[in-house]
């Protein structure tokens, strides 16, 4: 199987999910923790140290204005840690029921996306291979040592990894999010840990970390250092932090099989080959498949043009000074939005901080893989109606003038949410054009960077004390909608934005 076939397989149509018989076991929920038993907790301090940078200055940015901090402290680990994938709020029910949100948006609340540490020594922590467990804010070392060289090879030498102090590598735990959403949890793999990483590349600009994103790995050699159980689970994407080249590592240790145990995630847990098919045929095998990928990647890709003249976009020049801190630690999922209109130059804004490009392995920030499409339902300063975004000309292409409020929310599967708000973001990819390039590994890099894009997107709204939520989508009806403009291509991610019905903390 390739990932073409398999991301039309998991296309949602109006007939797949009527015929869907599929029923939620809350009794057998997956714990939304990776808990590791018998090994020590090494807490991460609290408070965090807080910044003071402006949320669209960081969500903007692509790269530290000014790199401070290109050996990584433990406070600044933390506060990495705690603002992507940290609890941020516990809500509880009656009869002692806890729901823990986390400081990135998630598919269902399920929280799959684990996050590992592989480091050399760091001011306050010895190098080793490490797991952040959100649950109780601590470390816990699964390998003494540094292991960084492993994920040199594992790259070809990536130069990024080979200068990183350290390294961050997003992995899921596929059944924690396949409980609900069956075969289709391995596209939200790269959904949720884009959401994860827009906060993250924030975070690290604002700290003035540099950060780079690999896709291009060996997966055995990755998942073998991180003791992954490779039927369940997977390592996705490295994050390269800091950069000193004079402390590249040395050879790697001795790497035995690493042999823990972990808190069982339900009482039994269901199996989708498909996922699995859609793994193992997106994954490198060896250091020359690497190569090849990094060949293609090294070709930017082909950069979309519009036909007919754009309207400019108009940031706001003074825009709200909202910390990055503040904003996603105010964060949530908008459930209701009021049907009034935003300005037109918070849409700028937005689109603007969220489209300066993504600092990733896969080709130049100003050729993406994804391109945003718009359906406005309510701006104070632009004609209500469909709209292709062009990063690179800071402008929108009009494709349609007209009121589409009851598409849009056919559109998001009947929900409301996207009828109700004042701006619906499609982020659209030319798949077959990525995976003729990139191959099967594209599905990865194309997924990923439309849902930091998305992410992005969701905490500029924020940022202008708006609100956002992530919606799921009817496939090929999105692709008909924005037709012809959009014709040949495939939807990876959805966003709505808008004023809330209810304070812009959501919920």
């Amino acid at each position: 199987m390739n990932l073409r076939e398999y991301h039309d397989r998991t296309k949602h149509s109006v007939a797949s999910v009527n015929a869907n018989r599929h029923m939620l076991d809350w009794a057998n929920q997956p714990l939304p923790f990776k808990i590791y038993s018998g090994l020590e907790a090494i807490p991460l301090p609290r408070p965090l140290r807080p910044s003071s940078v402006p949320a669209l200055e960081a969500i903007a940015a692509t790269a530290p204005r000014q790199p401070l901090q290109t050996l990584p402290d433990v406070p600044t680990l933390a506060r990495l840690f705690h603002l992507s994938a940290g609890i941020t709020r516990t809500k509880r029910y009656p009869g002692g029921q806890e729901m823990h949100f986390r400081a990135a948006a998630n598919t269902g609340a399920l929280y799959h996306i684990d996050l590992y540490l592989v480091a050399g020594d760091l001011p306050g922590l010895p190098a080793g291979v490490y797991h952040f467990g959100p649950h109780d804010f601590a470390l816990r070392r699964l390998r003494a040592g540094d292991y960084r060289r492993v994920l040199v090879d594992a790259t070809a030498g990536t130069p990024a990894i080979e200068t990183a102090p350290a390294v961050v590598v997003c992995a899921s735990t596929f059944w924690r999010n396949a409980w609900k959403y069956q075969a289709r949890a391995y596209r939200h793999a790269y959904w949720d840990s884009g959401t994860l990483l827009a906060n993250l590349l924030a975070v690290a600009a604002a700290d003035g970390v540099p950060a780079r994103l690999v896709v291009g790995f060996v997966d055995g050699m990755v998942n073998d250092l991180l003791g992954l159980d490779t039927e369940r689970e997977a390592a996705l994407v490295l994050v390269a932090l800091g950069d000193r080249p004079e402390l590249r590592p040395p050879a790697a240790p001795p790497r035995p099989k690493l042999v823990v145990s972990t808190q069982a995630l339900s009482r039994e847990e269901v199996d989708y080959p498909l996922i699995r098919a859609a793994h193992a045929a997106s994954s490198l095998r060896d250091v020359a498949e690497v190569r090849r990928w990094q060949a293609a990647a090294s070709e930017p890709a082909a950069l979309p043009t519009p036909s007919a003249e754009t309207i400019p976009l108009r940031p706001l020049q003074h825009p709200p000074a909202h910390s990055i801190d503040d904003v996603i630690l105010r964060r949530g999922s908008s459930r209701r939005f009021a049907r009034a209109p935003i300005a037109f130059a918070q849409l700028s804004t937005m689109v603007h901080a969220s489209t300066r490009g993504v600092p990733g392995d896969w080709g130049a920030p100003d050729h993406p893989l994804a391109q945003p499409y718009l359906i406005v339902n309510a701006d104070e300063g632009l004609a209500a109606g469909t709209y292709a975004a062009y990063p690179g000309l800071d402008g929108l292409e009009p494709l349609r003038r007209g009121d589409f409020r009851r598409e849009a929310g056919f559109l998001d599967l009947g929900q409301e949410l996207a009828a109700d708000a004042a701006l619906d973001v499609y982020m659209l990819s030319d798949l077959n054009r990525t995976l003729g390039r990139l191959g099967d590994r594209g599905y990865r890099a194309a997924s990923l960077e439309a849902a930091i894009v998305g992410g992005k997107l969701y905490l500029a709204a924020y940022a202008l004390d708006l609100g956002a939520t992530g919606l799921t989508f009817f496939d090929d009806d999105v692709i008909r909608f924005f037709s012809p403009a959009a014709d040949g291509k495939d939807v990876m991610f959805l966003i709505a934005a808008g004023v809330p019905a209810r304070s812009a903390r959501g919920g």
